[in-house]
Protein backbone atom coordinates (compact mmCIF):
# COMPACT_ATOMS: atom_id res chain seq x y z
CA UNK A 1 0.00 0.00 0.00
CA UNK A 2 1.13 3.53 -0.77
CA UNK A 3 0.97 6.05 1.89
CA UNK A 4 1.79 9.06 0.02
CA UNK A 5 -1.33 11.02 1.04
CA UNK A 6 0.03 10.28 4.44
CA UNK A 7 -2.75 8.03 5.95
CA UNK A 8 -0.46 5.79 7.32
CA UNK A 9 3.54 4.02 7.17
CA UNK A 10 5.43 5.46 4.88
CA UNK A 11 6.91 2.03 2.56
CA UNK A 12 10.24 2.05 1.05
CA UNK A 13 9.18 1.65 -2.79
CA UNK A 14 5.54 2.84 -4.14
CA UNK A 15 4.56 1.77 -7.04
CA UNK A 16 2.66 3.09 -10.09
CA UNK A 17 -1.26 1.17 -9.26
CA UNK A 18 -0.59 1.28 -5.69
CA UNK A 19 -3.83 2.63 -3.68
CA UNK A 20 -3.65 4.59 -0.30
CA UNK A 21 -4.74 2.83 2.68
CA UNK A 22 -8.39 4.99 1.94
CA UNK A 23 -9.35 6.62 -1.17
CA UNK A 24 -9.22 10.28 -0.84
CA UNK A 25 -13.50 11.09 -0.39
CA UNK A 26 -13.09 14.28 1.68
CA UNK A 27 -15.17 16.74 0.09
CA UNK A 28 -12.72 18.90 -0.66
CA UNK A 29 -12.29 16.61 -3.50
CA UNK A 30 -15.20 15.06 -4.38
CA UNK A 31 -15.51 14.27 -8.05
CA UNK A 32 -17.45 17.08 -9.99
CA UNK A 33 -17.77 18.04 -13.83
CA UNK A 34 -15.01 20.75 -14.21
CA UNK A 35 -16.39 23.80 -15.44
CA UNK A 36 -15.26 27.39 -15.91
CA UNK A 37 -17.71 28.28 -12.38
CA UNK A 38 -14.85 29.76 -9.86
CA UNK A 39 -13.72 26.99 -7.46
CA UNK A 40 -12.99 27.97 -3.58
CA UNK A 41 -9.62 30.06 -3.82
CA UNK A 42 -8.17 28.49 -0.65
CA UNK A 43 -6.85 25.38 -0.16
CA UNK A 44 -7.03 23.10 2.22
CA UNK A 45 -2.98 20.73 1.97
CA UNK A 46 -3.85 17.40 2.44
CA UNK A 47 -0.69 15.32 3.96
CA UNK A 48 1.01 14.62 0.44
CA UNK A 49 4.16 12.62 0.52
CA UNK A 50 5.15 14.51 -2.35
CA UNK A 51 8.89 12.99 -2.36
CA UNK A 52 6.82 9.90 -2.72
CA UNK A 53 5.08 11.22 -5.26
CA UNK A 54 7.87 12.86 -7.18
CA UNK A 55 9.85 9.57 -6.54
CA UNK A 56 6.81 7.38 -9.07
CA UNK A 57 7.40 10.48 -11.60
CA UNK A 58 11.00 10.02 -11.62
CA UNK A 59 10.71 6.23 -12.35
CA UNK A 60 8.22 6.59 -15.09
CA UNK A 61 10.62 9.52 -16.54
CA UNK A 62 13.21 6.49 -16.88
CA UNK A 63 10.77 5.21 -19.51
CA UNK A 64 10.98 8.21 -21.69
CA UNK A 65 11.40 8.18 -25.25
CA UNK A 66 13.43 11.33 -26.48
CA UNK A 67 15.45 10.39 -29.19
CA UNK A 68 15.53 14.24 -30.49
CA UNK A 69 15.49 16.23 -27.66
CA UNK A 70 17.14 14.18 -25.24
CA UNK A 71 14.36 16.14 -22.76
CA UNK A 72 12.76 12.97 -20.60
CA UNK A 73 9.68 14.23 -18.45
CA UNK A 74 7.44 12.00 -16.12
CA UNK A 75 5.07 12.62 -14.40
CA UNK A 76 2.83 11.11 -11.43
CA UNK A 77 -0.74 11.85 -9.72
CA UNK A 78 -2.79 10.11 -7.04
CA UNK A 79 -6.46 9.81 -8.03
CA UNK A 80 -9.57 10.25 -5.90
CA UNK A 81 -9.70 6.60 -5.05
CA UNK A 82 -6.39 6.68 -4.27
CA UNK A 83 -4.39 4.82 -6.45
CA UNK A 84 -1.07 6.39 -7.82
CA UNK A 85 -0.90 6.46 -11.64
CA UNK A 86 2.13 7.77 -13.97
CA UNK A 87 3.26 8.61 -17.31
CA UNK A 88 6.42 9.78 -19.29
CA UNK A 89 6.79 11.53 -23.12
CA UNK A 90 7.12 9.64 -26.44
CA UNK A 91 8.47 11.44 -29.11
CA UNK A 92 8.23 11.15 -32.88
CA UNK A 93 10.09 12.04 -35.93
CA UNK A 94 7.14 14.37 -37.02
CA UNK A 95 7.58 16.84 -33.30
CA UNK A 96 3.87 17.63 -33.84
CA UNK A 97 2.98 13.89 -32.96
CA UNK A 98 4.87 13.65 -29.50
CA UNK A 99 2.97 12.60 -26.62
CA UNK A 100 3.49 14.92 -23.51
CA UNK A 101 3.60 12.57 -20.31
CA UNK A 102 0.65 14.07 -18.75
CA UNK A 103 -1.11 12.68 -21.96
CA UNK A 104 0.27 8.93 -20.82
CA UNK A 105 -0.94 9.80 -17.30
CA UNK A 106 -4.33 10.97 -18.24
CA UNK A 107 -4.40 7.12 -20.67
CA UNK A 108 -3.37 5.45 -17.45
CA UNK A 109 -6.17 6.95 -15.38
CA UNK A 110 -8.66 5.51 -17.73
CA UNK A 111 -6.93 2.58 -18.47
CA UNK A 112 -7.10 1.91 -14.22
CA UNK A 113 -10.86 2.85 -14.10
CA UNK A 114 -11.35 6.60 -14.73
CA UNK A 115 -11.78 9.16 -11.81
CA UNK A 116 -10.35 12.30 -10.93
CA UNK A 117 -6.50 13.45 -10.16
CA UNK A 118 -5.91 14.70 -6.21
CA UNK A 119 -2.13 15.61 -6.52
CA UNK A 120 -0.13 15.67 -9.31
CA UNK A 121 4.06 16.35 -10.03
CA UNK A 122 6.07 16.48 -13.03
CA UNK A 123 9.97 16.30 -13.21
CA UNK A 124 12.24 16.61 -15.76
CA UNK A 125 15.41 14.45 -16.22
CA UNK A 126 17.43 15.93 -13.62
CA UNK A 127 14.43 15.08 -11.30
CA UNK A 128 13.64 18.83 -11.19
CA UNK A 129 9.82 20.21 -10.69
CA UNK A 130 8.60 21.12 -14.05
CA UNK A 131 5.16 23.60 -14.83
CA UNK A 132 2.99 21.57 -17.54
CA UNK A 133 2.58 23.24 -20.90
CA UNK A 134 -0.48 25.23 -21.51
CA UNK A 135 -2.31 21.94 -23.59
CA UNK A 136 -1.44 20.08 -20.54
CA UNK A 137 -2.85 22.06 -18.00
CA UNK A 138 -5.87 21.74 -19.92
CA UNK A 139 -5.95 18.20 -20.44
CA UNK A 140 -4.93 18.06 -15.80
CA UNK A 141 -8.21 20.42 -15.58
CA UNK A 142 -10.53 18.11 -17.41
CA UNK A 143 -9.40 15.11 -15.37
CA UNK A 144 -9.23 16.82 -11.91
CA UNK A 145 -11.15 16.81 -9.07
CA UNK A 146 -11.76 19.99 -7.10
CA UNK A 147 -9.24 21.73 -5.96
CA UNK A 148 -6.53 19.02 -7.47
CA UNK A 149 -3.28 20.19 -5.98
CA UNK A 150 0.23 20.39 -8.75
CA UNK A 151 3.72 20.37 -7.46
CA UNK A 152 4.99 23.33 -9.53
CA UNK A 153 8.73 25.47 -9.99
CA UNK A 154 6.64 28.09 -7.26
CA UNK A 155 5.47 25.44 -5.26
CA UNK A 156 2.40 23.82 -4.46
CA UNK A 157 -0.65 25.24 -6.59
CA UNK A 158 -4.22 24.21 -7.35
CA UNK A 159 -5.08 23.64 -10.95
CA UNK A 160 -7.16 27.03 -10.95
CA UNK A 161 -3.91 28.93 -9.76
CA UNK A 162 -2.06 27.49 -12.96
CA UNK A 163 -5.11 27.78 -14.94
CA UNK A 164 -7.30 30.42 -14.37
CA UNK A 165 -10.60 30.77 -15.71
CA UNK A 166 -10.26 27.33 -17.82
CA UNK A 167 -12.67 26.56 -21.07
CA UNK A 168 -14.25 23.33 -19.81
CA UNK A 169 -17.53 20.86 -20.35
CA UNK A 170 -19.80 23.40 -18.75
CA UNK A 171 -18.81 26.33 -21.30
CA UNK A 172 -19.75 24.65 -24.26
CA UNK A 173 -23.14 23.41 -22.33
CA UNK A 174 -23.50 26.99 -21.92
CA UNK A 175 -22.85 27.80 -25.93
CA UNK A 176 -25.11 24.66 -26.70
CA UNK A 177 -28.09 26.47 -24.59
Amino acid sequence: MAAILGLGHRPQFVQPGDRLHQATSSPRFRARPNSSEPRESEHHMPDIDWDALRSVALEAMTHAYVPYSHFPVGVAAIVDDGRVISGCNVENASYGLTLCAECALVSSLHMTGGGRLVAFTCVDGKGGALMPCGRCRQLLYEHSAEGMLLETVSGIRTIDEVLPDAFGPRTLEAYAE
